[in-house]
This record gives C-alpha cells, sequence and structure tokens, in this order.
C-alpha cells in the first residue's frame, strides 16, 4: 500500500453488520416492533434526505468555489476585520438546521478558515431574520435591537474565545 494512502478500516461496515443482525434478531423476538421502527426509521429518512442533500451540494459548491487560497485569504490568519464581517453577517443569513452547517463549516476549516470565524458564524446563527417582526411585535423594537446587537457582539468574543481554548491545527 503507497504511502500516500489512508487505511480505512472496517468500523463502518462491522456497525452495519451490527445493527443488521439486531434487527433481524429483534423481528424473530417481536415482528410487529421491528415493523414500527423500522417505519419510524423511515419518516425520519424521508426527512433527513433534503437536509442531507443540501448539505452535499453545499459541500460541492464551497468545493468548486472555494479554494484553500481563497478560504486563508478571506477567512484564514490574516482576514481581520472582513473575516470577522463576513462570519458575522454569513450567520444571521443562514437558514436551516445548524447541523446541515457542521459539515460546511468544517470543509471550510479544513481548507483554511479559522476556528474563531467558525465559532462566530455558528453563534451568529441565533439572530434570526424571519422572525425579527414576530420579536419586535412582542418584546419591542428596543429590546429585540438590544438583544441582536449583544448576540452579535458576543458571537465575536465567543468566537475569541473559542479559539483561545482551541487552537487551529497548522
Amino acid at each position: 500500500m503507497p504511502r500516500h494512502q489512508k487505511r480505512r478500516g472496517m468500523g463502518g461496515w462491522l456497525f452495519l453488520a451490527i445493527v443488521l443482525i439486531g434487527y433481524g434478531l429483534s423481528f424473530l423476538l417481536s415482528p410487529e416492533l421491528t415493523t414500527d421502527a423500522l417505519a419510524f426509521f423511515s419518516r425520519v429518512m424521508r426527512q433527513m434526505l433534503p437536509v442531507l442533500g443540501l448539505v452535499f451540494l453545499l459541500l460541492f459548491i464551497a468545493d468548486l468555489l472555494l479554494s484553500p487560497t481563497r478560504v486563508k485569504h478571506y477567512l484564514g490568519k490574516e482576514a481581520g476585520l472582513k473575516g470577522w464581517m463576513a462570519s458575522v453577517i454569513a450567520g444571521v443569513f443562514a437558514m436551516g438546521p445548524i447541523y446541515a452547517w457542521y459539515a460546511v463549516m468544517a470543509d471550510l476549516q479544513k481548507k483554511g478558515m479559522r476556528t474563531a470565524f467558525v465559532a462566530t458564524f455558528l453563534y451568529s446563527r441565533a439572530v434570526k431574520i424571519p422572525l425579527l417582526p414576530l420579536m419586535i411585535y412582542y418584546f419591542g423594537p428596543t429590546y429585540t435591537i438590544v438583544l441582536c446587537l449583544y448576540l452579535l457582539v458576543f458571537s465575536v468574543i465567543n468566537g475569541i474565545v473559542v479559539e483561545k481554548l482551541m487552537p487551529q491545527k497548522t
């Protein structure tokens, strides 16, 4: 085996075999319960597949458009204020479930994105633009503005703290 190839273990296949054996044994013991479990699994997978498809699409687009050099330039160590602004603004405008963004952020981090910007992006997702009118209705504009500003300021502070606690691998 060439030195540059990673050796892949059998862990994934072993896990799949154990799960299939488990389902087979549970079917022998309680067919109705196993059928219900498989129906539940099917419903969950139907809900998850569009999200996973979106994640893979975003990863594909990121792979095409974002070279490691470009990521390091805009979101790397030397990005400065533009990196902070990009991660805050992108976090605010990011839609969908947060777990859909984990793979995208991990991919960008491998290409050179600072850990601080990843944490800032994820934290600043707390500001939900579609919910702002509802928040203003219930709590008023002053409270909404102050809370949003606090969230955005603390997203940057959170990014700094996370990077200090978990330095990026070089």
